[in-house]
């Protein structure tokens, strides 16, 4: 992977999509947590799952729901929502979608 420190980023072309896939890039590593980019082709997702941590999802293209603790979210470009630790989530694309996801581990 290129270095990507210290440059100006158009976040929507650090990944592209991939007809009938979830594609994802690792922007940060660190003890402390992650920064990641994925690009879901429309109708792909991520089963229910939980997570120990808190992770925060910012939509940068497209529509995608995001389903917590059983409830429905519906999330356009611009939109961001918190997904708790330990509560139940899923993440489908209502039409392929872009997104920045930021998980802090504390």
């Amino acid at each position: 992977m290129e270095d990507i420190k210290s440059k100006v980023l158009e976040v929507e072309g650090l990944i592209d999509y991939q007809e009938g896939s979830v594609v994802s890039r690792e922007i940060i590593r660190k003890e402390t947590g992650t920064v990641t980019i994925f690009a879901f082709d429309k109708g792909e997702g991520l089963s229910e799952h939980t997570a120990p941590f808190d992770a925060m999802v910012q939509i940068v293209d497209g529509v995608a729901k995001i389903t917590i603790s059983g409830k429905d979210n519906i999330l356009n470009k611009g939109d961001m929502i918190i997904m708790p630790a330990n509560e139940p989530h899923a993440l489908k694309a209502l039409e392929k979608y872009k997104m920045v996801l930021t998980m802090i581990r504390s």
